[in-house]
């Protein structure tokens, strides 16, 4: 059965569609949403236009925080050539916390009162702080936190009571963690996005590439073994748990719907939509990728990652082991701003990626299939290589694929 639908936060005609398709919707923040979530991705390839279309449809559209500089010239004019001076490191912070700002505003006039909008923050990052407070601040209605463990998030936004705060988590023991952790601050999660390390793009959260078929990652485990903990510690209140990774159709969510789960969270499909803030040619290759492909590697923040295998990273993973071989501490980094607070590069540490991330990402913002690194979860994408609305994939997700072959 489904829900009722009839809400001034959802775009009429997904309204509609979501009521003809038995899919139950999301009810988060005080709002009821269609049950999709666009994934945070960095860099800039989630930032405002991405985010505001797929709220002003209903959704929940997320911005990913990280150097979001990179969209706004005067922020990379002002930042250009300080690597070595010092005080950089406060000039980019501050010029990435600006450009949040104006993401956050315009996301929010695109998306038109309607849907919900997120802000990512990478637990990961040393800016990790200072970006969820500038969010709140500027009023963003979610905080969403992968990377790592958001024990503190509470703290962070304890002078936000209305924000929604959704930690990232792969299995039933992350989640009673967090649950227990947060329970002792006396706030709960308002959502729980469950990430399956096997199906995800860009950072997996496993321990280490042999995890990543662990059966305990599976939606058919962790969303019951999750439902049950939550029930069990006598928790009332409602926590929707969001299972990301491989969802591609109707089908997907109304599977993991049946085991459970309020909604879903897509990250490649939306990153290769016309309203996706990145170059075409970053869409071209993520769209025209194969799976065989498709590369595991261990990232420079030392956890997994999946990635297209590109000219780049190909070339990368043949010296690999020579570089590894040879890690050492580097005195400072050269990119002297908001990334990652262990960087296998800067750090030397050992099995950790030797690569700068921040280079290779904003290679892939920019569309250099020879320098940059192109996350992308698994499976094929609902228009296959076509590149298609916001509102097309949106639309698609709502719609049995029995009705699909019958228009």
């Amino acid at each position: 059965m489904n829900d009722d639908t009839s809400s001034a936060y959802i775009d009429p005609a997904c309204a509609g569609r979501l009521s003809q398709s038995g899919l139950h919707a999301l009810r988060l923040g005080g709002k009821t949403l269609l049950p999709i979530v666009q994934g945070g991705m960095g860099i800039g390839i989630s930032a405002h236009k991405l985010a505001g279309s797929v709220a002003a449809l209903g959704g929940v559209g997320t911005i990913s925080s990280v150097d979001l500089r990179r969209h706004h010239p005067d922020l990379m004019e002002s930042t250009r050539g300080l690597d070595e001076k010092e005080g950089a490191k406060d000039l980019i912070d501050a010029a990435n916390l600006e450009a949040l700002r104006r993401e956050i505003k315009s996301a929010r006039e695109l998306a038109q009162g309607r849907g919900l909008l997120a802000i990512n923050v990478m637990r990961a990052v040393t800016e990790y702080a200072h970006s969820v407070t500038c969010a709140l601040e500027n009023g963003i209605d979610a905080v969403v936190v992968g990377a790592g463990l958001p024990l503190d998030l509470p703290d962070l936004a304890q002078d936000h009571p209305h924000a929604a705060l959704i930690p990232i988590l792969s299995d039933a023991r992350g989640v009673q963690l967090v649950i227990k952790k947060w329970e002792r601050k006396k706030r709960l999660p308002d959502a729980i996005v469950i990430e399956h390390p096997r199906l995800a793009g860009g950072h997996l959260g496993a321990a280490k590439i042999a995890d990543l078929n662990d059966p305990r990652f599976d939606f058919e485990n962790v969303i019951p073994q999750s439902l049950e903990f939550l029930r069990a510690a006598g928790i009332e209140k409602e926590i929707p748990l969001i299972a990301a990774g491989g969802i591609r159709s109707f089908e997907d969510i109304a599977r993991v719907q049946a085991l459970g789960a309020a909604a879903v969270q897509l990250g490649t499909p939306f990153a290769v939509t016309e309203e996706g803030d990145a170059h075409p040619e970053f869409k071209r290759v993520l769209a025209q990728a194969r799976e065989d492909e498709m590369v595991e590697f261990t990232s420079v923040a030392g956890l997994p990652a999946r990635a297209v295998a590109t000219p780049w990273l190909r070339a990368y993973l043949k010296v690999e082991h020579k570089l590894q071989a040879v890690v050492h501490h580097k005195a400072r980094c050269t990119k002297n701003f908001d990334c990652l607070a262990q960087c296998g590069l800067r750090d030397g540490l050992p099995g950790w990626g030797q690569f700068c991330i921040d280079n290779q990402l904003a290679a892939a913002l920019r569309g250099d299939v020879k320098k940059g690194l192109f996350f992308r979860g698994v499976g094929a994408l609902p228009f296959g290589e076509q590149i298609r609305s916001v509102r097309d994939l949106v639309e698609r997700l709502l719609t049995r694929q029995d009705v699909l072959r019958a228009a």
